[in-house]
């Protein structure tokens, strides 16, 4: 049961934080997609609570000071000539900040991201600005080969009426499929293997046949890649990797 869903502020930065009351013998912290999570035994009286919250508090503080924990929830910060590397692919960034007003960024030939950044933004403002750039630039280069792929799969496996394929800034879940066909794929996913991406995409397809996860649909999963369990596993185990 979610007890409490608030927020712990780490250097002015506002970490999201859930705090779990279930049947479990054992206190767990950790860092989850979208924030710091608390999970306790439903047992556990309230002073203790009160205790393990305090020493949860200074826990997050210390893993967010750390270079990945800090990643993991507010992604990774860039500067003027670095590299990104998203799958096969590399880019080099050019980052300028400038006396605009809003937020801009390109990409040049030769795989360069240019971003043009507000001046009178803060610091967290461009680092998020960064993040939904970077995502959306490196989405359109990495469209085509996507909708290609989809459409493979899709014909090989299920042969049904895909309307459009999207990538999308998103992590609070991998894909998702619509009722009238409509695929969205988090950007995140292109830092996945190949053969995970594959998954995620067969995963979305195979919605169009039934929209939801009953043993059918693990079945039409199984049928098209006999080793899904494997790419899940590797989602659940690298899902930190998967950050603008």
């Amino acid at each position: 049961m979610l007890l409490e869903k608030t927020y712990i502020e780490v250097s002015g930065q506002k970490v999201p934080v859930k705090v779990y009351r279930e049947r479990r013998r054992s206190i767990r912290f950790y860092i989850g997609k979208s924030g710091a999570i608390m999970r306790l035994p439903s047992h556990l009286p309230h002073d203790l609570q009160q205790k393990e919250w305090l020493r949860f508090c200074d826990w997050v503080k210390k893993k967010m000071a750390s270079k990945e924990g800090g990643e993991n929830l507010f992604g990774k910060t860039y500067q003027d000539g670095d590299t990104l590397t998203v799958g096969s692919r590399q880019y080099l960034l050019k980052i300028e900040n400038t006396d605009n007003k809003t937020h801009s960024g390109k990409i040049e030939a030769g795989k360069i991201i240019s971003l043009r950044l507000a001046g009178n933004s803060n610091e967290l403002q461009r680092k998020k600005a960064t993040q939904h750039l970077l995502s959306r630039l490196v989405a359109q280069d990495f469209k085509p080969a996507i909708t290609r792929r989809v459409m493979e799969l899709n014909h090989l496996h299920f042969r049904k009426t895909v309307n459009s394929v999207n990538l999308k800034y998103n992590r609070s879940n991998w894909g998702s499929c619509s009722t009238k066909g409509n695929l969205n794929l988090s950007t995140c996913l292109l830092f996945a293997p190949d053969d995970v991406i594959d998954y995620v995409i067969l995963h979305e397809l195979a919605h169009l046949v039934e929209m939801n996860h009953s043993p059918r649909f693990w079945a039409l999963v199984e049928a098209a890649m006999p080793d899904y369990k494997e790419k899940k596993k590797w989602l659940r185990d690298n899902w930190q990797k998967c950050v603008f």
